[in-house]
């Protein structure tokens, strides 16, 4: 009875290794891999994109459900511009 226990201790010892050394490595290449891609879209202009269309699509909307907003800023920048083209024509 003790040399079936003792047969499928080494079995197992041995088959114990094996299957850790495959799940490692499985586990290995995957962390590769998803370092890997996270490097590559950190790299890409794709996410400033998206986030600099965002804010100008944000801006928009804000603009259309506020006209007293628009207005407002379309007579600040009509005075500033005044304000420009009396500088220079002082100069």
């Amino acid at each position: 009875m003790n040399n079936q226990y003792a047969r499928r201790e080494v079995f197992c010892r041995n088959t114990c290794r094996e299957l850790r050394r495959f799940w490692e490595g499985e586990i290995g290449k995957q962390t590769y891999y998803r370092e890997s891609e996270e490097h590559r879209l950190g790299r890409s202009a794709l996410r400033k994109l998206r986030e600099e269309w965002k804010q100008k699509l944000e801006t928009k909307l804000r603009l259309r459900n506020n006209p007293d907003e628009t207005e407002k800023r379309a007579s600040v920048g009509r005075e500033l511009l005044a304000s420009l083209t009396q500088e220079d024509t002082n100069h």
